[in-house]
């Protein structure tokens, strides 16, 4: 018998599967491999991160809420001075810390541990809110349940369900000078969350900017979202099919750069 060991990694727990190298098993777990790792490059919100932090500009002052925009630490390009507000109260947020070095006492407003740069600040959340409400943040990241095709955002309550409160969201989209919305292109049921309308609570009124899913980089402009680039291996017709809200497909559309898919697709050649 000649068995082999075969790792896949990804940013989470390493999987390790044991198989017998000349199996018809074998076979058909590198098939299933082979296809989880396409679909995951479709679906990955670590790619989705990567892609925002391409938006961040020198000097920058950047609030980032709950889920996938506070992946966008971990991808600061080099070399350029952005510095991270979180609305609990700090200013110079670092990156998520390495398993073992995380400290409870410091959390971002997702309860999420976090690190501090050099020069960091903490206060109360009276002046964290006083800095997003003066105008003071650049660039706000969100996540969301829904935009519509004019920029509204919906991103705090689903009806009937139980929500802990709204969060900073209304403060930030009603004053950040640029809103990128970070999210999923369809919901569970594999409904559009790009709309003509909103359905479920407004957050804010014709504030996003730009939307980033795992399709494609949609800027939002009067005739509604405007396709500037598509995912690896994603087709116009794909995102024609999954986007309800007025859709602009013109001109030349750049395919995003395979660095921005997840890292669990350089073993592809492994399977």
């Amino acid at each position: 018998m000649c068995s082999s060991d075969l790792t896949v990694q990804s940013h989470g727990p390493t999987l390790k599967y044991f198989v017998d190298g000349r199996s018809e098993a074998h076979e058909i777990l590198l098939h299933s491999l082979r296809n989880c790792v396409f679909l995951y490059r479709m679906l990955d919100k670590f790619g989705i991160a990567k892609r925002i932090a391409q938006e961040l500009r020198d000097g920058y002052y950047v609030n980032l809420g709950i889920g996938i925009p506070t992946l966008v630490a971990n991808y600061i390009p080099e070399g350029m001075e952005v510095v991270l507000q979180s609305e609990n109260g700090l200013l110079g947020m670092g990156a998520f810390p390495f398993e073992g070095e995380e400290d409870p006492d410091l959390i971002n407003a997702g309860k999420q541990t976090v690190t501090m740069v050099k020069g960091a600040s903490i206060f109360d959340s009276a002046t964290s809110f006083g800095m997003i409400r003066a105008g003071k943040v650049d660039l706000t990241v969100l996540g969301a349940m829904e935009v519509s095709d004019n920029g509204d955002i919906a991103n705090w309550k689903i009806p009937g369900k139980m929500v802990k409160g709204m969060g900073g969201a209304m403060d930030l989209v009603a004053s950040a000078k640029n809103i990128i919305v970070a999210m999923q292109h369809t919901n569970k049921a594999g409904e559009s969350k790009l709309l003509p309308q909103c359905s479920l609570p407004i957050t804010g009124l014709g504030c996003v900017k730009k939307v980033v899913t795992e399709l494609g980089v949609f800027d939002i402009t009067e005739r509604g979202f405007e396709l500037r680039e598509l995912a690896p291996g994603v087709t116009i017709d794909e995102v024609k099919e999954k986007t309800l809200g007025r859709l602009v497909v013109e001109g030349e559309i750049k395919t995003r750069s395979e660095e921005h898919t997840s890292e669990l697709q350089s073993h592809h050649d492994l399977v």
